[in-house]
C-alpha cells in the first residue's frame, strides 16, 4: 500500500514522501488516498543524515587503495521510513550500495605488454 508521509525540513518547509509498504504500527485510515497521514519524527535532513556514515567509511576506504582513483560514484538504495527514518534499501540478494571507480590517468605500461 502507497501512503503520503510529510516530513519536516530544517528550513521549517515539509516535504511529502510517497511510503509503500506496511504503515507504521499505531496509525488511524483516517485520510483519503494520496493524502498525508503521518508525519515523520524526525527532519528530512536528520534521515538522510544516518547515510554520512556509510559514506564517508566507503570515501576512506577508497582513498587508502594503493592506487586510488581519480573519481568515486557512490550509489545508495534508500527506504524512508515515518518511524525510523532511512533505512539503506535491500535489492534482494544484492548490495544495496553500489561503488563506481575510474582512473583517468595513462597506463604506464608500455603499448602492446
Amino acid at each position: 500500500m502507497k501512503y503520503l508521509v510529510e516530513f519536516p525540513m530544517e528550513s521549517g518547509d515539509t516535504i511529502l514522501v510517497e511510503i509503500e509498504g506496511e504503515e507504521p504500527e499505531g496509525m488511524v485510515e483516517a485520510a483519503a488516498p494520496g493524502e498525508v497521514i503521518t508525519t515523520a519524527r524526525q527532519t528530512f535532513e536528520e534521515a538522510l543524515g544516518k547515510i554520512r556514515p556509510v559514506a564517508q567509511a566507503v570515501i576512506n576506504k577508497v582513498k587508502g587503495l594503493s592506487d586510488p582513483p581519480d573519481e568515486i560514484e557512490v550509489e545508495f538504495g534508500l527506504k524512508l521510513d515515518a518511524k525510523a527514518g532511512t533505512i539503506l534499501a535491500s535489492a534482494g540478494t544484492e548490495a544495496n550500495i553500489a561503488v563506481s571507480m575510474t582512473w583517468r590517468r595513462p597506463s604506464s605500461k608500455p603499448a602492446g605488454s
